[in-house]
């Protein structure tokens, strides 16, 4: 097992090589937060990826550049004199043993605690914080002000909905969220009847967002993460695609030429081959 201190130690010195003003790296010099920033979100998604792909190898790398990515910011925070990167390690232990008064102040208490109970705690234990860090600001807070406008739409969505909810405003349960997508959809259809002008493009984008948000809260309702289940559906179309673009190469077909029922014969096609080679797999 490597020295994780020592490999610690060697990334700084590294990072601070890069950016040191002599000697250092050209484009490591000219960057900043906002021009890393797009790369820090990049690598994220990259570790994403490579825990679909379940190579413990890719895996690896994809989280050490995700780890150069908080490194650079450190760094870039640290020449500001703003901290550096032992105050950003120190400051999310705190908050993890604090976060965690079950492990670290009273395991007994908390071996019998269930995993929902948990995350209740931390939720709860997450508004203390919210609501401690507004009043430093000298501001009024508010349930929905920290959301991170950066995350993802679907991801927002859901998080926006679950803010919400835990002040009360939400839908009792999951079947009257469907009702509201059908009622959403409704509304669409309404927008799209109408003859097409710049407006009416504008109201069916406002339109569809609403059904987008509105499907979003009622997964958030039935458990189910909705940028998981998006990434699963991108997923498969993607493996059919595919598919059906190599049944169409060995047939000599030029798919921009294909019919809309061909199309159709060879998305069934694919769509039965590729749960055929899935029933296969099972062991």
């Amino acid at each position: 097992m490597s020295d994780p201190n020592a490999a610690l130690a060697e990334l700084l010195a590294v990072i601070a090589r890069l950016r040191d003003p002599q000697h250092g790296c050209a484009w490591d010099l000219v960057q900043s937060f906002a021009t890393i920033a797009p790369y820090t979100l990049e690598e994220a998604y990259e570790v994403l990826d490579a825990i679909d792909s379940g190579d413990p190898g890719r895996l690896r790398d994809e989280l050490g550049d995700l780890l150069f990515q908080v490194v650079f910011h450190a760094r870039m925070a640290e020449e500001r004199g703003w901290f550096d990167f032992a105050a950003v390690a120190a400051g999310i232990c705190a908050k993890l043993v604090r976060r965690h008064p079950h492990v670290f102040e009273s395991p007994a208490a908390g071996a019998t605690a269930t995993p929902g109970e948990l995350s209740r705690r931390w939720e709860e234990q997450k508004e203390r914080e919210r609501a401690a860090a507004a009043q430093r600001r000298g501001d009024a807070g508010g349930v929905l002000v920290d959301v991170p406008r950066a995350l993802p739409a679907l991801t927002r969505a859901s998080k926006l909905g679950a803010r919400a909810a835990r002040v009360g405003f939400d839908w009792p349960d999951a079947s009257q969220v469907r009702a509201k997508v059908r009622e959403e959809l409704l509304e669409l259809d309404e927008v799209l009847a109408r003859a097409a002008t710049p407006s009416s493009a504008e109201a069916a984008a406002e339109e569809m967002g609403d059904l987008l948000f509105t499907l979003v809260n009622w997964s958030r309702h039935l458990r189910i993460d909705p940028e998981a289940a998006l990434r699963l559906a991108n997923g498969k179309f993607e493996r059919r695609f595919n598919l059906m673009e190599r049944f169409a190469a060995e047939r000599g077909l030029t798919l921009s030429a294909l019919s809309a029922a061909q199309w159709d014969a060879l998305w069934c096609e694919a769509k039965r081959a590729l749960q055929a080679s899935s029933l296969n797999s099972i062991p």
